[in-house]
């Protein structure tokens, strides 16, 4: 349900912009410090005191009784009074209050997971952050009749209710919870289903977290936790990739029963909600959560599976034929460029990138991504026990977003800075729209971010010294594109071979691994080999198991980018205003309204081949080099 303080949902947030298998926001630990040394600079580290002060601040606890008393007077008064206050005029105040209300709870919620996410080995962060969800867990479900109730009311009845132009404010909100009616439940039901999601799915949710997190692989004598050893993957030495790649394969294989159980239990467990809510296909839930089509996805994914011949294949035999080899081992798809600019970058030289790059298409969005450094929203050094990856934490309208990174100074590393500002900006812009209404589909979350992440690319592009540094651009440019789109297609054909076969019956570490490998061979072509111990590296993405069919988004947002920078290059008059008015809308409008001024239309196959025609075109160029 929309708006609603969810566990999970709260857990997707973190989730929005760690792509994973593109290498590029892993977060190794000491070896990492000493092999940069001083060159990055001093890193900021946020302050997440405009949320709370501690664990232990007093205002925390204040909120939290705030919250528990006035939802014992919003369910007083409007538990079973929603069409009286239809026809009364008093809805609008009511769902005024419920959004306050989430505003409150969701400030309590994101500082908890924030806390959470800068050191997950912190036994005291771990159990604040599941005390914390439990007991917001509970007030939520008392909270969870009211949409419920509200999708009872009777299409005549606020179709006149509506006329009140303070409810027709809600009325995209109210529009999309409707589109839940066909598949929500008793209130009993509803109820039962949230209160055991604590025991249920959000456990081995934990489970596989914490199980990630204690993982050690032994890298040449090294012991090393996930994230630096798939560092390792990208690294400029052959022999250290492999020994990375051996030793992932070799651990997850020692654990593969563990993460077949969690992959069994999840998919069963989300085979049972689909059935009793009625869902027609596994992916359904998904879609209907991005407000997007079936059809849409449908449409994704056969273009994307089409032009796997003409984007990886033909980019993988490519880099082979660099490499002087017929077929890179699965090891070495990641590998640099002997071009490739290998040095470090330090932290205040990324910053001057990337706000040069955002200025240079409209000095607005330079401003807005200059607060999140002058006001501490960042924090960006590796530290051992930090979550993975990057993300910008929108976290509540009435406060601002965080972004966290584990910034090294690679390239890669400036990109993702770039990546994250443009989801911070998008967060800024959309705070207006209020709690309800701010969080956008995944659909398009990541447009703002693909948009900053090729407005930096084309900013250094142009920049390149010489054509060495411009096919090392490319090349990289090209490699992020592909883990964006052919992957995550590749991982959404993944997870539907998975869900499918499990509802047959459960799965085995073995068949699971066929699908991996199946997926990956198609997607990838012959130019990448898939060796040994490959077959299990399924195991340690975390969409499949935090959130089911997610990983089909970031297609979605980089192939609407490429589509709106080609509109951008032809029509560069007025853009950036209607640009602005697209993130300014935040979840208030469907996708089709907000593409509408641009001529774009995602059910129409040439707006995703005009996405995909634009990768094609890099890896023209870099053929032709």
């Amino acid at each position: 349900m929309k708006g609603h303080v969810y566990p999970r949902k709260m857990r997707e947030k973190t989730l929005k912009n760690l792509k994973d298998f593109d290498l590029r926001a892993f977060s190794p630990d000491n070896f990492a410090r000493r092999e940069v040394g001083g060159q990055i600079g001093d890193l900021p580290e946020w302050d997440l005191g405009d949320l709370y002060k501690s664990p232990e601040d007093e205002q925390l606890e204040a909120d939290l009784k705030t919250a528990e008393s006035r939802v014992t007077e919003f369910v007083k008064s409007c538990q079973g009074q929603l069409v009286q206050l239809a026809a009364s005029g008093g809805l609008a105040a009511a769902i005024g209050e419920y959004e306050a209300l989430s505003d409150l709870l969701g400030k309590a919620g994101s500082y908890s997971g924030l806390l959470y996410a800068t050191d997950s080995t912190n036994p005291e962060y771990a159990k604040f952050a599941g005390d914390m969800r439990d007991r917001l867990t509970a007030i939520s479900t008392r909270l969870l009749f009211f949409e419920l109730e509200l999708n009872r009311i009777d299409e005549d009845v606020l179709d006149e209710a509506l006329k009140d132009p303070a409810l027709a404010h809600y009325a995209p909100w109210l529009s999309d919870i409707r589109k839940e009616r066909p598949h929500q439940l008793d209130d009993e039901i509803e109820r039962l289903f949230m209160e055991k999601s604590v025991t249920g799915y959000s456990a081995w949710n934990r489970l596989f977290d914490e199980t990630i997190a204690g993982l050690r692989f032994d890298v040449d004598g090294e012991e090393l936790s996930i994230a630096p050893a798939l560092d390792l993957m990208s690294s400029p030495d052959g022999k250290k990739r492999k020994a990375a790649a051996l030793a992932i394969g070799k651990t997850f294989a020692q654990n593969k029963r563990i993460f077949t159980q969690i992959t069994n239990t999840l998919a069963k467990d989300k085979e049972i909600s689909d059935r009793w809510r009625g869902f027609d296909d596994i992916a359904a839930s998904r879609h209907l959560a991005n407000r997007v089509e079936k059809e849409v996805v449908d449409a994704l994914e056969a273009a994307v599976a089409e032009a796997f011949p003409k984007l990886s294949h033909r980019y993988y035999a490519l880099k082979a034929k660099w490499f002087g080899v017929d077929a890179l081992d699965h090891w070495d798809r990641n590998a640099p460029l002997p071009e490739e600019d290998t040095r470090i970058i330090p932290w205040d030289e990324a910053r001057s990138i990337v706000l040069d790059a955002y200025g240079g298409f409209a000095p607005e969005m330079a401003q807005i991504a200059q607060q999140f450094f002058d006001r501490n929203w960042i924090d960006a050094p590796v530290r051992p026990g930090k979550s993975p990856g990057a993300f910008s934490a929108s976290t509540v309208p009435s406060v601002h977003p965080y972004v966290l990174m584990n910034y090294l100074g690679k390239p890669r590393d400036v990109m993702t800075l770039a990546h994250e500002l443009g989801h911070g900006v998008h967060q800024v812009l959309a705070a207006g729209q209020g709690a309800l209404m701010a969080p956008t589909p995944l659909t398009l979350a990541e447009t703002a971010s693909v948009f900053g992440e090729m407005l930096t690319f084309r900013s250094l592009l142009a920049k390149a010294p010489d054509a060495k540094a411009r096919k090392a651009l490319l090349a990289g440019k090209t490699e992020d594109m592909l883990n964006t789109v052919v992957r995550q297609i590749a991982f959404y054909r993944f997870e539907r071979k998975v869900h499918s076969a499990r509802r047959e019956g459960e799965l085995t570490a073995e068949q699971i691994g066929k699908f991996w490998l199946e997926v990956q061979a198609e997607s990838l072509g012959r130019a990448i080999a898939l060796g040994e111990g490959y077959d299990v590296f399924w195991a340690y993405v975390p969409h499949f198991v935090h959130s089911p069919f997610y990983v089909y988004a970031y297609a979605f947002g980089d192939c609407l980018v490429n589509s709106l920078y080609a509109v951008y290059r032809r029509e560069p008059d007025g853009f950036a205003a209607k640009y602005f008015k697209l993130l300014e809308a935040g979840g208030s409008k469907h996708h089709s309204e907000l593409l509408k001024p641009f001529g774009l239309d995602a059910r129409d196959p040439a707006f995703w081949n005009e996405g995909l025609d634009m990768i094609s075109g890099f890896i023209d160029e870099l053929e032709g080099m």
